[in-house]
């Protein structure tokens, strides 16, 4: 297995590290080609999570735009409400099959934590999940889910208290205990091979959407667009699509406050290739080199980085990078509860707001998906705090 995606990947972590993630590497490589984990893994997706989420034809948000013709995939429809239970089935299940007992993760929005819970109590095993005490504070529903599913949440308060800093603690404690802990990280980042296994564990939302959209149109989509933070349900969306040039693919980040303030995460539009986490990618540094603090209103979205696939993908001119700021995101995340009757994530309803700017300019023959990565429920009292702070007329968005 390539430990690149073009300059970008690689490994670059202590010599303790390297033995656990070739462990994990080899691992990966026999199970995922071996039939019965495969069907064991597509039991659980079919069975338990309610794979094939819906391809579905957002017919207002359609005639209301009067551009393209705009298809919603409902990963907001999985167990757990977000595409994290696809990636935290396939770990877990590998996990098992190297005999390790505890699983330790970190986790932003809490999405993937509590999809780490989920799959943890069903299989049995002992959950540790560290997350920023910024983000317990911001996403307390969250937090007492994964108590509730029998995990251990610790709150970690050095640096800026969110996911970054979830990361490192998580990566830290994983060393002390490599010989019977497994670390179930989240998202398509991380040192080699972690974006593949993350990739390949959420390619299924691709191939369902190919699937589906040549079924209910003929052909293949025009535009495909996802939130990137650290990227997983957009390389989950697009890694099926990359062969076909004649689908764009279209990331979206957090611009928070605006990207001409600090308070922002806007990682392909401001930031420059580094080491962060062991990987080369982009991320936002100081002028040292270390990770600058980054902001956004999504827990999910403010990570100062982003995968080696998708700053591969940029760089090659592949993927296209826009940014939302967190009024635009949450007039989405209204917008799309009016018209649609669908509560999106704050992360996913970045995507829905660059797609209100960008469907206006199609024809109307023109195919457009959007990925709904996780529903809107643990996001509420969030929003109605911002939207009375910020004076927002909630009819009108």
């Amino acid at each position: 297995m390539n430990h690149q995606f073009g300059d970008f990947g690689g490994q670059y972590v202590p010599e303790p590290v390297i033995k656990a993630l070739e462990e994990l590497e080899q691992a990966f490589n026999t199970h995922i080609q071996d039939p019965d984990f495969k069907k064991e893994y597509r039991y659980y997706l079919n069975e338990y999570v309610g794979r094939p989420s819906s391809l579905y034809f957002a017919e207002n948000m359609t005639k209301e735009l009067n551009g393209g013709k705009i298809y919603l995939k409902r990963e907001d429809l999985n167990h757990t409400g977000a595409h994290k239970i696809n990636n935290t089935i396939g770990q877990i299940l590998l996990a098992k099959r190297m005999g390790k007992k505890k699983i330790i993760a970190e986790t932003g929005a809490g999405q993937h934590g509590v999809a780490t819970a989920t799959a943890a109590a069903m299989f049995g095993m002992a959950c540790e999940i560290f997350m920023g005490k910024e983000d317990t504070d911001r996403q307390r529903l969250n937090v007492f889910r994964m108590e509730l599913l029998g995990a251990k949440v610790t709150p970690v308060t050095r640096g800026t208290q969110t996911l970054s800093d979830a990361v490192d603690e998580a990566i830290e404690k994983w060393v002390e205990r490599i010989d019977d802990t497994f670390y179930l990280l989240g998202s398509a980042v991380g040192p080699h091979p972690y974006p593949y296994v993350v990739r390949e564990f959420q390619k299924i939302i691709g191939e369902e959407t190919l699937k589906q959209i040549k079924e209910k149109e003929g052909r293949l989509p025009d535009y495909c667009i996802a939130c990137v933070g650290g990227g997983s349900n957009a390389i989950g969306l697009f890694h099926e699509f990359v062969p076909h040039d004649e689908v764009k693919l279209i990331g979206v980040e957090a611009a928070g406050k605006g990207i001409d303030t600090k308070d922002h995460a806007a990682t392909m539009t401001l930031g420059s290739e580094g080491v962060i986490h062991g990987m080369r990618t982009i991320y936002l540094s100081n002028e040292d080199g270390t990770p600058m603090p980054v902001y956004s209103i999504s827990a999910g979205l403010d990570y100062p980085g982003v995968g080696p696939e998708h700053a591969h993908l940029k760089n090659s001119n592949r993927g296209k990078y826009e940014s939302i700021t967190d009024e635009e995101a949450v007039k989405a995340l209204l917008y799309l509860s009016q018209i649609e009757g669908i509560i999106p994530a704050i992360e996913s309803a970045h995507a829905i707001a660059y797609a209100r700017k960008f469907v206006p300019t199609l024809d109307k023959d023109q195919i457009v998906i959007i990925n709904v990565s996780g529903r809107g429920d643990k996001d509420v009292e969030a929003i109605e705090k911002y939207i009375n702070e910020h004076h927002i007329d909630i009819k009108q968005v």
